[in-house]
Order: structure tokens, then sequence, then C-alpha cells
């Protein structure tokens, strides 16, 4: 049995300051994420504009040269321009990855809600179709639908999207099971509407905060994919490049600290983590809010 010293030490209130410290350093931190995917979102869409060279044209009569006042982030293995070569990089990293993300998640919520209205063998049926797939690696699968159907564009796409679908319907369908028992969609059931309107109206959007932060994690996973299949020389082909590529083709200057090995993995590092970052402070509003 407890003593009452030890009874007050577990049941005291956490006090303000503290809250308020915690609350402070998870919304600079969130800030800190937001800075960070907003900064790549714009790289995105205006990075080629602003980018001192042209990608593919070689700019350096020295190769693997180091950080200067002409080439901001250095030059590759064929003297091309490093800031140039991720700028361009940049709109295939991620928009490929968003691609694929939106089309895994909004295909997975679909046949979630689709799973939880109809209940019964159509439930069953599509829960364990994508219970095998997902039983399979996401590198593996890629790496065979890679292998067999050559790589494109179109392919990686679908191929990521396909790998994650399964992910982000058990996510969905969860939700939706527990979202259609609540009472006001048994009161819009008994008011005689319609399924579509029970998922878009009622369903939807009680459970859209935990899908969007699943969307959010998966953009990671799927980057990190993509990248990983680039390195591994089956992802985006040249001429084009996305940053696991540019990682790959200057692999042999890592033994010097080329800066061209350096600046996309660190790329790729920043971006994942403020994606990271973002979602961990929306879900700590949440938990707060609650």
């Amino acid at each position: 049995m407890k003593s009452s010293s030890e009874s007050s030490v577990d049941t005291a209130p956490v006090p303000v300051a503290t809250i308020r410290r915690r609350r402070s350093r998870r919304s600079w931190l969130g800030m800190i994420g937001l800075a960070l995917v907003v900064f790549w979102l714009a790289m995105a869409m205006i990075g080629p504009r602003i980018s001192p060279y042209d990608a593919a044209a070689i700019v350096d009569t020295d190769v693997f040269s180091g950080i200067s006042s002409k080439f901001l982030l250095g030059s590759d293995y064929l003297g091309r321009d490093m800031l140039s070569r991720i700028l361009f990089g940049t709109r295939y990293t991620i928009g490929l990855a968003l691609a694929a993300t939106l089309l895994a998640s909004s295909v997975g919520t679909t046949l979630a809600l689709f799973a939880a209205l109809a209940g019964g063998w159509i439930d069953a049926t599509i829960s364990r179709a994508l219970d095998a797939l997902i039983s399979i690696p996401s590198k593996m699968f890629a790496l065979m639908m890679v292998a067999t159907f050559g790589s494109s564009i179109w392919l990686l796409i679908l191929t990521a999207a396909i790998a994650n679908m399964p992910g982000a319907y058990r996510i969905a369908r969860s939700l939706a099971v527990n979202v259609q028992a609540m009472e006001y969609v048994q009161a819009a059931r008994a008011r005689g509407e319609g399924a579509l309107y029970i998922t878009c109206v009622e369903m939807l959007p009680n459970m859209i905060r935990p899908v969007l932060a699943d969307l959010g994690l998966r953009f990671v996973f799927v980057v990190l994919l993509l990248s990983g299949l680039s390195f591994l020389s089956l992802g985006v082909q040249p001429p084009d490049a996305d940053w696991g590529s540019l990682v790959r083709e200057n692999i042999s200057g890592l033994g010097e600290g080329a800066t061209a090995v350096i600046m996309p993995a660190l790329a790729i590092a920043s971006l994942t983590i403020g994606v990271n970052l973002l979602i961990d402070n929306l879900r700590g509003r949440r938990a707060g809010k609650d």
C-alpha cells in the first residue's frame, strides 16, 4: 500500500509552466517542419526557373569541386553544377512521391469506406486480398514490377501507390468501422440517407485528420522507396534524375567527402525530417485539444 507522500507525488498535477514549455517546443518544431516542407514544395515548382545553370550542362573543368562562389554546392562527377541538379531533381522526387501518395491514400480510403459500409463477405474479401498484398515487402514488389515492365515515370507512381495502398486501407478501415457505429451515422441511416451521403457527409469529415496524418507519413515512405530504387538504377532514368539518382551517380566521390554525394542525401533527410516534425506537431495539437 502506498504512503500518503507517494500518493501525493503520483497524483500531483503537471505544472502549467511545464505544459507551456512542451507546447512551445512542439510549436517551434512544427514551424521548422512547416518551413522545410514549404521550402521544398516551392523549389519543386520554381526550382528549374531559378537554377544558375542547365542541369545537364558541364560548367566546371574540375570534377567533385567543393563549395565556392561560382558553384554554391560544388560540382558532380562530370563537372555539372550540383545546385542546379538538385533543383531540377526536386520536382521528380517530390512530384512522383506526392502523386503516388495521393493515389494510394485516395484509393485505400475509398475501398475502406466501401468495405466498412458493405460489411460481410465484401469486407472480408477486400481485406484478405489487401492483407496478401501487404505481406510482400514494398521494395521487393517494386523490384519485381520494374524488372517485369521496365522503369518509367508512370510505372514508378503506380508501383509506389500499389505498395502503399494496403497500409492506407487498413488505417482508413479501422477508422471507418469505428465512425459508422456512432450515433450520428445511425441517425442518418434511420432518416433514410443514401450510402453516398453517409460516406461523404457523416463519415469522411470525422476521420479526415488521422487520414491526413497517415498520408504525411506515407509520403515519407514513398520518398524513401523511390530514392532507394533510383539508387539501385531502377528509378528515374537519365538524363532525368531525382535525389536518389544524384547520390548513386556521385557515389565515387564519397571517399573524398564530395559535396555532390552529401547534398542530395541532406536534401532527402531534410524533407523527411520536415514532414515528420510537421505531422508530430499537428498530432500534439490534436491531443492537447482532446
